[in-house]
């Protein structure tokens, strides 16, 4: 997915301004960030919208981390589709435990689908691109509990919905305002169609439906500061169990993120996140497992694939039953000082990421008779799948705005190592071509 992205925030005035280096202010009270965003996607049309970051410091004593967090966000696109979410974090209204609340919703009409295990299907860029996507509305909300079993070991707990209403793309709704020619054949199946038909996706799933239920884990902290930290390990582990729902399923997260400071006073900085996403048993819903599972103040990383999960790889590239990944940053904070009395840094980053499916989803109900359906080019399409599943890796490089440690704008563009193999590789272009990514936060 290409996409041009323009933010409207004057973070720049910063770098021209004849500002002293000085102390950092210890900050208290209230503290605002809200950003507007303006973006385009060729297939969704331009998004325009907003967010807001509220951030309670108290009287300042746990400064630079903060005792209470709200984050807003609303965005709609003028083909239809829409984002909107709420986050809600609190370590001080129960005495003892951290509370976390959040709820999203994402109205999508064009939601990406490569199929399942990697590499053991195929990507032809050549093809447009409607044929890899489906209609997906997805609305998820999660309440999270974190208690103090030791000092730095903490027990993890909390309740888990979602919602999918899910089914083939809108034609009308693609093609709109496109020429003739680059109009997707309103008798053309997709990928995700193909899948349905085949039983891969079975009928129970293709719809979507409701889920409820929860989540229980352990979690080991120890950093420094929690928005931009420097030294420590932060890991956790948990179980996802999902009794009710069109689809029960029952899963399993580990991640381990740990940060090294290379030059201290958060010059320089070496961190890694480590993630392992696993299933019990031999079936879950497909939509079920696009994600890295997240207890406490953020909300599920989606996309296997993507902004949060692998930079400059298509999202959603890397679906199966089990998935691994790996994010490793070297992160430089090359100035630093105060401004209109708050603390103002700027840091670069490079990166590589990379995530695989280490237990794949069978496909073997892929019959042949597909090409009843679809003409010859796209039943090729669908039915490649003879390729061997390895790492999917990216590097790339980007821009952090930070102001009170918390408040964090990063702009940065991320290249998949296989847009550079040989030509006759299978491999090459299997990753898409690289993305852009401007958002908020470090992803760990």
């Amino acid at each position: 997915m290409k996409k041009i992205i323009l933010i409207a925030i004057s973070l720049m005035l910063a770098i021209g301004a004849r500002a002293q280096k000085e102390g950092e202010i210890v900050k208290t009270g209230l503290n605002f960030g809200p950003l507007p965003a303006i973006a385009f996607d060729a297939d969704k049309g331009f998004q325009y919208g907003a967010l807001l970051q509220v951030f309670n410091y108290g009287n300042g004593e746990n400064y630079p981390n903060y005792n209470s967090k709200m984050y807003m966000e609303y965005s709609r696109f003028t083909k239809g589709s829409q984002l909107i979410q709420f986050r809600y974090d609190d370590k001080t209204l129960i005495p003892g435990v951290r509370w976390s609340s959040a709820f999203r919703a994402i109205l999508d009409k064009a939601y990406d689908f490569y199929g399942f295990n990697g590499y053991g299907s195929n990507y032809d860029a050549s093809q447009m691109n409607p044929f890899y996507r489906y209609a997906r509305n997805e609305y998820l909300f999660k309440s999270d509990l974190i208690g103090k079993i030791s000092k730095n070991l903490n027990w993890t707990g909390g309740l888990y919905a979602s919602y999918y209403k899910l089914g083939s793309i809108d034609y009308d709704s693609i093609n709109k305002g496109k020429a003739d020619a680059d109009k997707f054949p309103t008798d053309m199946p997709t990928l995700y169609d193909a899948y349905v038909k085949s039983g891969v996706i079975s009928e129970k799933e293709s719809d979507g439906g409701f889920s409820l239920g929860a989540r229980l884990g352990v979690e080991y902290d120890t950093r420094d500061k929690e928005g931009a930290p420097t030294r420590g390990i932060w890991a956790d582990g948990h179980v996802v169990l999902v009794p009710v729902g069109e689809v029960p399923f029952y899963r399993y997260s580990f991640t381990w993120r740990q940060y090294f400071p290379i030059v201290e006073n958060d010059v320089l900085t070496f961190a890694y996140r480590l993630n392992y996403e696993g299933t019990f048993g031999s079936r879950a819903p497909f939509y079920a497992l696009s994600y890295i599972s997240v207890m406490g103040e953020q909300i599920d990383k989606e996309g296997m694939g993507g902004s949060d999960t692998g930079r400059g790889i298509l999202r959603c590239r890397v679906l199966g039953m089990d998935t691994a990944s790996y994010v490793a940053e070297l992160r430089w904070r090359f100035t630093r000082f105060t401004l209109w009395n708050q603390n103002i840094a700027f840091a670069l980053n490079a990166f590589s990421d990379g995530v695989m499916v280490t237990r794949a989803l069978d496909t073997t109900a892929l019959p042949q008779n597909l090409r009843t359906a679809f003409p010859t080019a796209h039943a090729d399409v669908v039915l490649k799948n003879d390729t061997k599943e390895r790492p999917h890796v990216a590097v790339g490089g980007g821009l952090r705005f930070i102001m009170n440690e918390n408040f964090i704008v990063r702009a940065e563009y991320g290249l998949p190592i296989s847009k550079f193999a040989k030509e006759e590789s299978a491999l090459r272009g299997q990753d898409g071509s690289g993305s852009l990514y401007i958002g908020l936060g470090y992803l760990f």
